[in-house]
């Protein structure tokens, strides 16, 4: 597959509501020292700290929302974003920011979540992912149900067609399992293994039962098998294994992770119509047993048209490098090092930011411009001004 390479841009994520209605959040931002800002335009439901906004501290997205403006006419099917419920009268939040950034001298790029809405998974339960035991997980849409793939094409769509951005990073492209929930977790005590997790992350609803019996798996036995595992870790303690493959067998892992790698791929290809061109960049972890924000793939074999694959570096610095070092090596596809400076490492940002050029990172995108503390953001301020020194 030929790669479109970017040039080196790092930036850092924002939120919307980071910028409309204060009439320095641009300004702010750009102070950082960033070229790119990444702009949620489809974000799920969160609460958020906003340090430096002139006119509130604390912001409640109680739900799912699409941050651009919404044409009802555009939509079609039961799955429909909502639009945000904090309270700035303005209908076009994330045409508002994009302006004021561009008055800013940024680059912004849409920040895409596909998959992940609580508020369209309460209504549309039969279109949700759902465990071996029939339990739905309302937060998380399986991109396997033609109506889901169909709305998160909408939505790209509806982006491209309205605003001009250069590229769109793509969040939950995939499934969501049963964590990142956002009730309060109650699960911990139980002391499921990640592969118990795991298992109850794959998904048995009817569009993905026939895909996976489409690849000769016995769907039902499948189904009681995982339900095994599960009961005599929970019940027994006996663990279920250190990966599916040893829980599954690796001949049905394989025809799980096959059938999730050609979702996504299809999904990726879908959107990349609509997009027109622009960049994908496609939040992603080479680990096709991973369910999640960062889609699980084999990097090395997934050939849908990506112009990058952004890699979570959160946590030990040395896991991180060997992350961005194992990817580098595995695919041609230009990486992106997502970093978070709101950890209590903060300060080791900026060297790190270095040893992940070194390691192959193409570019980097710091988490985050709006909800860090004056220390935190100065830690952001000088990893750019590092990495724009080591650009590649």
């Amino acid at each position: 597959m030929e790669i479109n390479t970017p040039a080196v841009r790092h930036g850092a994520f924002a939120y919307t509501w980071d910028i409309v209605g204060d009439p320095e959040g641009a300004e702010r931002i750009a102070g950082l020292g960033v070229i790119t800002v990444t702009l949620q335009a489809a974000y799920h439901s969160v609460r958020a700290i906003t340090p430096w906004h002139p006119r509130h501290r604390v912001v409640r997205a109680d739900h799912a929302a699409a941050y651009f403006r919404l044409r009802p006419e555009r939509w079609r099917g039961r799955l429909r974003p909502y639009p945000p419920d904090w309270g700035v009268p303005d209908e076009d939040r994330f045409g508002t920011a994009l302006a004021a950034l561009a008055a800013a001298g940024l680059r912004a790029e849409a920040w895409l979540v596909l998959t992940h809405s609580s508020v369209l998974g309460r209504r549309a339960r039969d279109l949700t992912v759902t465990n071996a035991y029939g339990e739905s997980y309302p937060h998380a849409l399986c991109p396997a149900q033609p109506a889901v793939h169909d709305y998160a094409i909408t939505l790209v769509g509806e982006v491209c067609e309205q605003y001009d951005v250069p590229a769109l990073m793509l969040e939950a492209c995939g499934w969501l399992g049963m964590e990142h929930a956002g009730q309060h977790e109650k699960t911990s005590g139980a002391h499921l293994s990640d592969c118990g997790r795991a298992l109850l992350s794959i998904c048995l609803c009817p569009a993905c039962r026939r895909g996976l019996a489409g690849r000769g798996l016995d769907v039902e036995e499948l189904a009681r098998d995982v339900r095994a595992a599960v009961d005599a870790e929970l019940q027994r303690g006996v663990p279920a294994g250190t990966s599916l493959d040893d829980a599954l067998g690796p001949e049905r892992a394989r025809a799980l992770y096959d059938h999730r790698a050609r979702v996504i791929a299809d999904l990726v290809r879908a959107v990349a119509e609509p997009a027109g061109g622009r960049e994908l960049l496609l939040m992603a972890t080479d680990d096709p047993q991973v369910t999640g924000p960062d889609v699980g793939i084999d990097l090395a074999s997934f050939d849908a048209p990506v112009d990058g694959y952004v890699l979570k570096c959160w946590g030990r610095e040395e896991e991180a490098l060997a992350r961005v070092k194992a990817a580098a090596g595995r695919t041609g596809v230009p990486l992106v090092a997502n970093v978070t400076v709101l950890e209590d490492g903060h300060a080791r940002v900026p060297d790190l930011a270095a040893d992940l050029i070194a390691a192959g990172a193409r570019q980097l995108r710091y988490y985050h411009a709006g909800l860090g503390s004056p220390a935190r953001l100065a830690s952001l301020r000088a990893a750019a001004r590092i990495s724009r020194e080591n650009e590649c």
